[in-house]
């Protein structure tokens, strides 16, 4: 059963602010969204925000976490298919690799990991959905021999975060040979 029309519209609706949420944090920056400027990109009136959300904040955060929830879990399939811990640090990377620092995605990170330092609820939000992640390349890495390898995962992860950010700063600032990284694993 897939509810009534009313909830289907519903769904549509709040789907579609959680999109345009996703597009502007990035375009505008987090502080510059506003309850009226998201309600027109995703086509609605600004009380209909309200109706589906407890407020501006809480749709930015529900959206952000949202999107960063599925970027992290993309890499799980990436390191389903490898054997090695050097070959994970490639996957880690590949899947990565085509986050320039200054697109959309890149940006929304960002944009969060600023907001996150003045908002509880969006901090804990994000540390949650690190410590998920650091957990499942941790377990990962111990599975494959890899000495001390929750603090391992929490490096490397770290290490390539910190590359994203620096790679908004030009051509090369990002870049780190993976025999690097590497290294943390052997």
């Amino acid at each position: 059963m897939t509810g009534s029309p009313a909830a289907a519209r519903g769904r549509l609706v709040r789907r579609r602010l959680l999109e345009a949420a996703v597009a502007l944090v990035p375009e505008l920056g987090w502080s510059a969204v506003s309850t009226r400027i998201l309600a027109e990109r995703a086509g609605v009136t600004p009380s209909v925000v309200h109706y589906h959300f407890p407020s501006l904040q809480a749709l930015l955060i529900e959206a952000v976490l949202g999107a960063m929830r599925e970027v992290a879990l993309a890499f799980e399939p990436a390191l389903e298919s490898v054997e090695t811990p050097s070959d994970a640090v490639d996957a880690l990377l590949a899947s990565v690799g085509g986050y320039s620092g200054t697109d959309p995605m890149s940006l929304l990170f960002a944009e969060s990991y600023l907001a996150a330092t003045r908002d509880d609820t969006l901090r804990q939000g994000i540390r949650e959905l690190l410590a998920d992640l650091r957990i499942r390349l941790g377990g990962w890495l111990a599975r494959h021999g890899v000495a001390d390898a929750d603090d391992t995962a929490a490096v490397l992860l770290a290490a390539v975060d910190g590359l994203l950010l620096h790679r908004a700063l030009g051509p090369d600032s990002g870049d780190v040979s993976p025999v690097v990284l590497r290294r943390l694993v052997d």
